[in-house]
């Protein structure tokens, strides 16, 4: 779900009272189209025994707002640039994490992370 204003049609992320810019308050929730592409990725590299790497993105969402997440489902150093995902919400204990996936599986990617 994401914001968007109303009278003027924009989105908005991450959730506020009032439009930015225009300050509008007539931001309704409405449901996202779920698809992105990577605009920025990094891999964060951890002990193995602490879990091994894993990516940070930054995700371009279809609706025109930017949010940061991970991608999922490939080798965090297959990640690339210009990469089109869907959106997926995972739990982790009992909280709700928004991560993507590859819109396509990659050729070749045996080894997903």
């Amino acid at each position: 779900m994401l914001q968007r204003s109303r009278h003027g049609g924009e989105f908005v992320f991450f959730p506020r009272v009032t439009s930015p810019g225009a300050g509008e308050t007539d931001l309704e929730w409405v449901e996202a189209s779920g698809r992105g592409t990577v605009y920025a990725t990094t891999t964060v590299r951890r002990r193995p025994d602490q879990g091994g790497p894993y990516n940070v993105a930054l995700i371009d969402l279809e609706e025109g707002v930017r949010c940061m997440s991970r991608v999922e489902g490939i080798a965090s150093e297959r990640v690339w640039i210009g990469m089109r995902v869907l959106a997926r919400i995972d739990r982790v204990g009992d909280d709700a994490v928004l991560v993507f996936v590859p819109a396509e599986a990659p050729a070749g990617d045996d080894a997903a992370a």
